[in-house]
């Protein structure tokens, strides 16, 4: 049985950015990550894909050239996990023994909780920017977007990039603007949030953007089911006096109707959703996970990153059960944290590093303009830069679609960043 000092599994943003990160301070330590893809994306870009304005290939490495030489890449996908003996089970049957444990496997997509979503996603002008499938799907379908209803939405459920479906649709209506089909559009974001946005400044600046460009908004609506055929979206209102009034004039013209049993009925002729999320079933069904949550994200302490019952396992990424956003911003962040307490664990000492929560979401508002809100885990704005980001601004799309990617795939990934 072969063993590791530290075992990562999942080799996305987070566990090669643990690895590159860790072999900078501890070059000789043994290192495997459990990793079964051949390709790794950078997944930010793919709103840009599903705008036009970037080449899905752009986004796709070959996953050998990004694992660090020294790591052992174990081809295979993990199981099972025995926390009390430090073994992990891959799919043939073969266990791994570590001393450190790392879980980041990111989230898992469950397209069957919406009753149609799986059914209709990638047909129907059903799509969606979170799958490698859909992303080009995405522009296919705005660029045959002849009017009507567009309707941006997501499930109840917490979703990493909680701002990617307002990106698209920001960009979605820039796009009907600039090629004479918007005066025919009716731009829908149907959220079960109560909010456009949980953090000032950026709230206001978005809510002034919704208004200005006319986009109808309705909260505490959470999607139920989709019916591809009909090209409806189904809702439930989630708070009493929110549910539409159907005599409303623009209601009506939107073409809203409320069912017997008070599923409200928004019609589409396009429409973008995020999937419902979890943790894969594997950690969902572990110990690791946390017990009330029924999402099963891996229960850790929030400033540490350390397992709550379990001293030599962490988690960070969009698997780890902190109430940060999900976003490969809070990756950054949180690596050097899990890296220097893995070293002080495996030293014996007492873990003194810790994450404050910080996340940024790059919210592109249309063609050349992006705002940036960065925040914390008391949701107060957290500025890393000498400008005000709260504003669109065309730097801050420079930003987004040259220099992060390249800062990610040159700097992050190399334990660089």
């Amino acid at each position: 049985m072969e063993k590791y000092k530290v075992l990562i599994i999942g080799g996305g943003t987070a566990g090669i950015t643990v690895a590159a990160t860790l072999l900078r301070k501890q070059p000789k330590l043994k290192v495997a990550i459990i990793e079964p893809s051949d390709k790794h994306y950078y997944q930010p870009a793919w709103t840009l894909v599903g705008a036009g304005t970037y080449k899905f290939s752009d986004t796709e490495r070959d996953e050998k050239d990004l694992i660090p030489k020294s790591v052992h890449w174990i081809r295979d996908y993990a199981e099972d996990i025995d926390p009390e003996s430090n073994l992990v089970t891959l799919s043939h049957g073969e266990q791994i023994e570590f001393e450190a444990l790392v879980v980041a496997t990111g989230v898992q997509y469950n397209w069957n909780i919406i009753p149609g979503l799986e059914e209709g996603i990638g047909k129907h002008s059903i799509t969606s920017n979170y799958d490698k499938k859909y992303a080009t799907y995405t522009w296919e379908s705005l660029k045959s977007f002849k009017g009507g209803n567009a309707v941006f939405t997501q499930p109840h459920t917490p979703i990493k990039c909680g701002g990617a479906p307002q990106k698209i649709m920001y960009l979605a209506e820039h796009y009907f603007r600039k090629n004479g089909k918007r005066e025919n559009t009716n731009v829908i974001f149907a959220t079960p949030g109560t909010v456009i946005f949980g953090v000032q400044p950026f709230k206001d600046a978005l809510l002034k953007i919704v208004k200005d460009r006319n986009i109808h908004t309705f909260f505490f609506h959470k999607l139920v089911e989709i019916r591809p055929e009909q090209q409806e979206a189904v809702y439930e209102v989630t708070k009493p006096g929110h549910q539409p009034d159907v005599n409303d004039q623009i209601n009506q013209k939107l073409g809203i109707r409320i069912e017997s049993d008070g599923k409200v009925i928004i019609p589409f002729n396009f429409l973008h959703t995020a999937p419902p999320q979890s943790a894969p079933d594997f950690i969902k069904n572990s110990p690791l996970s946390k017990h009330d949550d029924p999402y099963g994200y891996v229960e850790v302490d929030k400033h540490t990153l350390q397992h709550s019952r379990y001293p030599n396992v962490f988690s960070l990424g969009d698997v780890a059960g902190t109430p940060n956003a999900k976003t490969g911003a809070a990756i950054r962040k949180q690596a050097p944290v899990v890296v220097a307490n893995i070293i002080k664990f495996l030293e014996k000492g007492s873990l003194e590093d810790r994450y404050h929560g910080y996340s940024s979401c790059p919210i592109v508002t249309g063609y050349g303009k992006m705002l940036l809100a960065e925040f914390d885990y008391e949701n107060k704005a957290a500025p890393s830069l000498p400008i005000d980001t709260s504003k669109p601004r065309w730097d801050m799309w420079i930003l987004k679609k040259y220099l992060l990617p390249w800062f990610y795939w040159n700097r992050m990934l190399k334990g660089k960043g």
